[in-house]
């Protein structure tokens, strides 16, 4: 939010307060798919979410958060950096502009037991978030059932034991207070939490030009400050979760057996969710 605001001032002071942003922060417009919802009854003009917000605009998109794709930023950076304009290309044909990509920190297994390897899941109680295609995916591969509940319901399904894992960022799990009811937390993570900035394409068809390149060209850097910013955070959270007691498990010892179970999600959901060659290209890019 500091990053926000600071964008807020820049546009005020750059259009002598002509335009300006306001955002609603900490959860006050409900969860991701209530985002988008009020986008589309143009309640409000745009939104930052994770995939799972920008999947119920463009759905292919969730082919950045399949599980073994790529785990390290620079990877990631990499695919962006190729395919970012097909990407684009994508949400501009259902009426939205990407203003930013962002990413929320690595993803992560945080539990109240250990969990070395996928069979274990089964014994569990996941939660899933209600519109999460990949992990729920995830789960009916290892013959797990999921608790689906939203994100403000993640905290209260924990304290009464209704969930006891939980796939998050080390940033995420901090800052909603999770970490305080789990001891557990896998140290290899299976991705990277993706997300964007985007912006109703005919509120911005709508802005003279010096206000479009305004806000296009102070999208880029807040793009650049996020960036740096939340990953050092995420990797600081993490630290600080183990520095309080929290104990990272070693999975190195089953990793063919995760490899496997991701694989087998990135197939099957293949030709379902986004096309093979989307998916090919992603790899071939993180690759390169």
């Amino acid at each position: 939010m500091k990053v926000f605001n600071a964008w807020n001032r820049s546009v005020q002071k750059q259009t002598n307060n002509t335009l300006r942003l306001r955002f609603y922060a900490g959860g006050s417009q409900g969860d991701e798919r209530d985002f988008v919802r009020k986008m589309r009854a143009g309640q409000v003009d745009g939104a930052s979410v994770t995939t799972l917000g920008l999947s119920q605009l463009v759905r292919p998109v969730l082919v950045l958060t399949v599980p073994g794709v790529f785990t390290e930023y620079s990877e990631l950076d990499k695919v962006r950096d190729a395919l970012s304009d097909r990407f684009e290309a994508m949400f501009e044909q259902e009426g939205y502009k990407v203003l930013a990509w962002g990413d929320v920190g690595k993803t992560r297994l945080f539990s109240t037991e250990r969990i070395e390897r996928p069979s274990e899941i089964k014994k569990r109680r996941p939660w899933a978030w209600k519109d999460d295609v990949i992990f729920t995916e995830f789960l009916k591969v290892v013959g797990a059932n999921p608790v689906r509940l939203g994100m403000p319901e993640v905290y209260p399904g924990l304290q009464t034991r209704m969930i006891d894992t939980v796939p998050a960022s080390a940033l995420a799990a901090l800052s909603m207070q999770w970490h305080t009811r789990l001891k557990y937390v896998s140290a290899r993570n299976s991705g990277i939490i993706v997300g964007a900035t985007v912006l109703r394409l005919d509120k911005l068809d709508a802005l003279s030009d010096e206000h479009r390149k305004v806000l296009l060209d102070s999208s880029r850097r807040v793009e650049q400050a996020l960036k740096k910013s939340i990953r050092r955070d995420d990797a600081s959270a993490y630290d600080a979760m183990l520095k309080r007691g929290m104990i990272a498990v070693d999975t190195d010892g089953h990793e063919a057996e995760w490899d496997d179970v991701s694989r087998q999600v990135r197939e099957r959901l293949a030709g379902r969710v986004y096309p093979k060659s989307l998916l090919e290209a992603v790899t071939a890019a993180a690759a390169n």
